[in-house]
């Protein structure tokens, strides 16, 4: 066996699967998917197949033409992060195979919402969250970035439900007899089918869909906004991320043209575990990002970068995650240093510099995490999500840019995605561009120590801004007893009061940190970010009058960025033994509320502080 991914069974000397062919019939009564996939592989093969998946019945394997049974097996011990090897044996050089499956109810890709916990509390919701390796939860394929796929697709639905993929939406219609896993359900009345086809090809982690009672406003030529019917974020959504359109023209000037046509925004319900996640077409968002401030429109940013950087030149596994999220994290800060100047981007980065010291201090037991270039074998990419490759792998480009001037460097990321589009590489193939296209860069930079060495290189730098500078400076006298005067803050917004946040020391005086928020009540802010920068200091220093406002947080939000700190300074702070038990109780109580990929984060943290 060939492996070409620490986290794939995928054989580099078979052949790959290319396209898929779905029809998913969806029973919300037992919250799985039933469904049949045909996989066409990129050659014809004969011999065995490695196929991924992860909690999949896999009922039947069958030649296409003939319906004639093919020999598989499944394995029966499954990897802890792997799931389990479906290998199929392929005669005669087949070149596709269809498979009939089920999903189990605790698919980690999936989350089902009964109607109580949906806005509308009329209907069920279901939604996905495929990366880094949760598609094969979903659908037996080869998980791995490397391996990428178009796809079309049948989503079999109760009549008073919709549904939205990453995809181009063909039509909604009645079923048909003969194109699902089941005759009997999937025409039975009352049923609609939605039907979705994917183009370009895409890796595996993008395949996205969700399904409940779904309605849109448009906010651009190329963009509109989904949410549930009931939720009242859909308005608010479009107020914050009215400059979207501006966004999609700046990024083509920096990156070419925009591959996707649409660029459609999900807000999804409070327990997405991300800020977003750059599913192409579709982007699903998180409602905490949605500030009343702009802020949010930075996320969106970021996850339209990823339409040029992520998605059009992917990572070949998770071993060059930064591949995608530090050239992603520089498009970001160019598009809001356009879109909503140059201060707002030097705190964006500002509060990258803070988040990637806090990573520094988090790995400082094992430091491979903190490279760019990781050898991940035998480790599950959700425990060490972190902000490394973002930050780390923006200031290796930001380091870039201003040794060759920010024209040259412009003129180099055109290069690479016009050569790269719709392939996936690693970190060897980028450094042997880099060479090739800028001649003796290895001389002025020390690409082995910002690639493969750990903790923050020497020629890193902090943003230059007076107002960076000044909050930063605020932050330090906070030390000495001093807060910051009504005068000072008067202009702040989010990111500003986030910035000042993330600056404080950890070990501040309990006594001031509760100043703090009786002047300026931080614990109830609307932005989340501060709301929860404050929570974990306040928490970390062992306030426990502030751990009814972090148990009503933690109920209330799954994304990941709130519960890891929050979950963290419970069991750690300084008053850790009343805060550990807090912890074991809220996420008991919480857990079900929380998609699978959050719940297993939060085991381990809990695990490990225990």
């Amino acid at each position: 066996m060939a492996p070409i991914d620490p986290h794939s069974f995928s054989d580099a000397a078979h052949a790959f699967v290319s396209h898929v062919s779905l029809a998913l019939y969806f029973d919300f009564a037992t919250t799985t998917i039933d469904g049949t996939a045909l996989l066409s592989l990129s050659r014809p093969h004969t011999g065995s197949l490695s196929l991924d998946t992860r909690s999949l019945a896999i009922h039947s394997v069958a030649d296409p033409a003939t319906l004639d049974p093919l020999p598989f097996s499944l394995d029966s011990n499954p990897d802890p992060i792997k799931g389990q090897l479906l290998s199929v044996t392929l005669s005669d050089h087949h070149h596709s195979l269809l498979v009939r499956f089920s999903t189990h109810p605790s698919s980690s890709a999936l989350q089902w919402l009964s109607p109580p916990q949906t806005s509308g509390k009329r209907l069920p919701y279901v939604y996905t969250q495929c990366q880094p390796i949760h598609a094969r939860s979903i659908f037996p394929c080869n998980d791995t970035p490397t391996a990428r796929i178009r796809f079309s697709a049948l989503l079999n639905l109760p009549g008073h439900m919709s549904a939205v993929m990453s995809a181009a939406h063909v039509r909604r219609r009645p079923p048909a007899a003969g194109e699902g896993p089941d005759d009997e359900r999937w025409c039975a009345d009352g049923r609609v089918v939605e039907e979705f086809r994917m183009d370009q090809p895409i890796p595996p982690y993008l395949f996205a869909f969700a399904a409940g009672e779904i309605v849109s406003r448009e906010v651009g030529p190329r963009t509109r906004v989904y949410a549930e019917k009931e939720s009242p974020v859909l308005e608010a959504a479009a107020a914050e991320f009215a400059e979207t359109e501006a966004m999609i023209r700046q990024g083509e000037k920096l990156f070419g043209e925009y591959e996707w046509e649409t660029f459609d925004l999900l807000v999804l319900p409070p327990s997405f575990p991300y800020g977003g996640m750059e599913n192409p077409r579709m982007v699903f968002l998180t409602p905490t990002v949605i500030a009343g401030d702009g802020s949010g429109a930075q996320v969106v940013a970021h996850e339209l970068a990823h339409s040029w950087t992520g998605n059009l030149i992917t990572n070949a596994s998770n071993n060059d995650f930064w591949l995608n999220e530090g050239f992603t994290t520089y498009a970001e800060r160019r598009i809001v240093e356009v879109v909503q100047g140059e201060e707002r981007a030097a705190l964006n980065i500002g509060i990258g510099w803070s988040g990637l010291k806090e990573e520094m201090e988090r790995f400082k037991d094992n430091m491979e995490f903190s490279k760019l270039r990781t050898n991940q074998e035998g480790i599950d990419p959700d425990e060490i999500y972190s902000r490394v490759p973002y930050e780390k792998g923006f200031q290796f480009l930001w380091r870039i840019e201003r040794q060759i001037g920010r024209p040259e460097f412009d003129e180099f990321l055109k290069k690479y995605i016009a050569k790269f589009k719709f392939q996936s590489i690693n970190t060897q193939t980028f450094l042997d561009f880099l060479k090739e296209s800028v001649p003796g860069i290895e001389k002025d930079i020390d690409l082995d120590a910002w690639v493969d060495g750990t903790g923050i290189p020497a020629d890193a730098m902090e943003p230059v801004s007076a107002l960076y500078a000044k909050i930063v400076s605020l932050a330090k006298e906070f030390k000495l007893g001093r807060m910051p005067t009504e005068e000072e803050t008067a202009d702040w917004g989010g990111q500003e009061w986030e910035l000042y946040l993330e600056n404080l020391p950890k070990n501040s005086d309990p006594s001031q940190v509760q100043a703090l928020d009786a002047r300026y009540v931080l614990a109830e802010h609307m932005n989340w970010e501060v709301k929860v920068a404050f929570l974990t200091l306040a928490a970390s220093v062992g306030l426990r009058d502030y751990f009814a406002a972090v148990e009503k947080t933690l109920n209330s939000v799954g994304r990941m960025k709130y519960l890891r700190p929050l979950y963290t300074a419970l069991v750690t702070g300084r008053s850790k033994d009343e805060g550990q038990m807090l912890a074991k109780r809220v996420f008991s109580e919480a857990r079900d509320s929380y998609h699978p990929i959050a719940q297993g984060v939060v085991e381990s943290i809990l695990c490990k502080n225990s």
